[in-house]
């Protein structure tokens, strides 16, 4: 296939069912630059998410025999491919950005109605690439599909993978790797960065575009709010505390909390430096370039509110048309964070514990309960896998035996039998997380001896999170690396 110009869409063995349309497309030409992606020298299809495509409404098994679909090299019937302009605070630095290697092909329409954003990722150069490739490498985007299956899998909010195709080329990082594109499939692709984009540029017209368009897309019982603004604001930091809330319950250590990484949607995504915690400590880091812990998984929550601190920032014009009542009413908004966080976080542990109902002293119970893993260096998930209601406590560790004996006491304070509450802790503390070995032993067989077998089992388990009746212990048992010993990387 030719490398200078993208191919018309080649016709597939019945209806490709897609059903696009481009509600962000039609904001004003600030946010947005059309363009093509960039073909690539040799696509070959290494995954094909078939359940994902099939909820989408497309056909799968004709779109798995299309990788120049899923690399560039050609469109889907209806796509007007764009990259988004968007800044963001990285590091607490703020700077332009932009889909600096992706293009969004449209939105998909689902046979239920739902939309999604499908882009390219990995797609060439666009305005926005600062002297960059444009491209990825095969190991970050199969670690993207990897760990957003599983999020998906637990339960949480997450942008997800339809496909990842080899390119025939090569890119060059730390080394030199084999080029991949991953096609990600999102609620969308508005970010706290979309609005200081608008917001840094003035552009009061476009900021209430902006705002208007996220409203009706995610929050449509929100869109005819007397304040707008205030309403998408407040909108997001319900949808972000419950977020976090999930991740901390799972261990899950986002990286990158950059304001262009965090949706409006209320999805986790950009899977870039992520990893879940084995030994419990609040200051995890795995980011090879976070090298002072702003991102560590006990500061997760605290810049959740700092990234939405930016937003309330952003919307200040539209909130009042006094600067000065303008900030009261983000400040206000904004100082509620923690106690709809404190709240969200508190259901979630009681979940972990098998509590169905409230108590003063809960979250007491549960502090008491993380410094003793602390302490241990106890495995975040199997501490809560390995807890039975009805079980006594090892003698051998006292200090475990009397917050055993605080839990069993607090159980009795409400009606339901053990078997319940141990339903309730089996659905709510997986049997598997993607241990990092487990996830960097997958990782080495594709890309290093071109071995899908180990990410295929992977995922298998991976799909299962709360299935407690089969023990897995080769993915349930930590790698055994000490603090630090363990590093993930951004891929660009």
């Amino acid at each position: 296939m030719s490398e200078s110009k993208i191919s018309p869409p080649a016709s597939a063995s019945g209806p490709s069912g897609w059903n696009l349309e481009h509600s962000y497309a039609r904001l004003p030409a600030m946010l947005h630059e059309h363009l093509d992606p960039t073909p690539v020298r040799e696509p070959r299809m290494v995954v094909f998410n078939h359940a994902l495509a099939e909820s989408l409404g497309l056909n799968s098994a004709a779109l798995a025999e299309r990788p120049a679909l899923f690399a560039g090299n050609e469109l889907p019937e209806g796509a007007e491919p764009l990259a988004q302009a968007y800044a963001g605070h990285q590091y607490g630095n703020f700077t332009g950005l932009g889909d600096g290697r992706a293009i969004l092909l449209g939105e998909q329409v689902t046979p239920k109605g739902e939309r999604y954003d499908v882009q390219l990722k990995g797609s060439g150069p666009t305005p926005f690439s600062r002297r960059g490739d444009g491209r990825a490498a095969l190991g970050p985007m199969l670690r993207e599909h990897i760990i957003s299956e599983a999020m998906h899998a637990l339960g949480i909010p997450t942008t997800r993978s339809l496909a990842v195709v080899t390119t025939g080329e090569k890119v060059f990082r730390q080394e030199v790797q084999p080029g991949a594109v991953l096609t990600r499939i999102a609620a969308s692709h508005i970010r706290v960065g979309t609005f200081e984009w608008a917001a840094a540029h003035g552009d009061r017209d476009a900021l209430r575009a902006l705002t208007d368009h996220t409203l009706r897309r995610h929050y449509p019982d929100r869109a005819t709010a007397e304040v707008p603004g205030l309403a998408l604001l407040e909108g997001v930091m319900e949808r972000q505390t419950a977020l976090i809330a999930q991740w901390q319950c799972v261990g899950f250590i986002h990286g990158v909390m950059n304001t262009d990484n965090m949706a409006l949607s209320g999805e986790t995504i950009d899977y870039g430096p992520c990893a879940f915690m084995d030994a419990f400590d609040p200051a995890t880091v795995f980011s090879s370039i976070d090298r002072h812990g702003r991102y560590a998984y006990g500061n997760q929550p605290e810049i959740a509110q700092w990234n939405l601190a930016r937003l309330a920032e952003a919307l200040l014009p539209l909130l009042h048309g006094d600067e000065k009542q303008a900030v009261e009413l983000a400040n206000a908004a904004i100082k509620g964070f923690k106690t709809v966080f404190e709240r969200q976080w508190l259901a979630g542990m009681r979940a972990k514990l098998g509590l169905f109902t409230e108590e003063a002293a809960d979250r007491a119970l549960i502090e008491s309960l993380l410094v003793w893993m602390r302490g241990q260096k106890a495995d975040f998930t199997n501490t809560f896998r390995q807890l039975h209601p009805a079980e006594t406590a090892p003698q051998a560790d006292p200090a475990f035996g009397a917050w055993h004996g605080r839990w069993q006491s607090r159980l009795m304070l409400q009606p339901q039998s053990a078997d319940e509450v141990l339903q309730r802790m089996r659905a709510h503390n997986p049997a598997v997380i993607p241990r990092n070995h487990k996830v960097e032993e997958a990782l080495a067989a594709a890309v290093e001896h071109g071995d899908l077998g180990v990410m295929q089992r992977l995922l298998e388990v991976l799909a299962r999170p709360y299935d407690h009746a089969v023990d897995r212990p080769e993915y349930s048992t930590p790698s055994g690396l000490g603090p630090g010993a363990y590093q993930t990387f951004c891929g660009t």
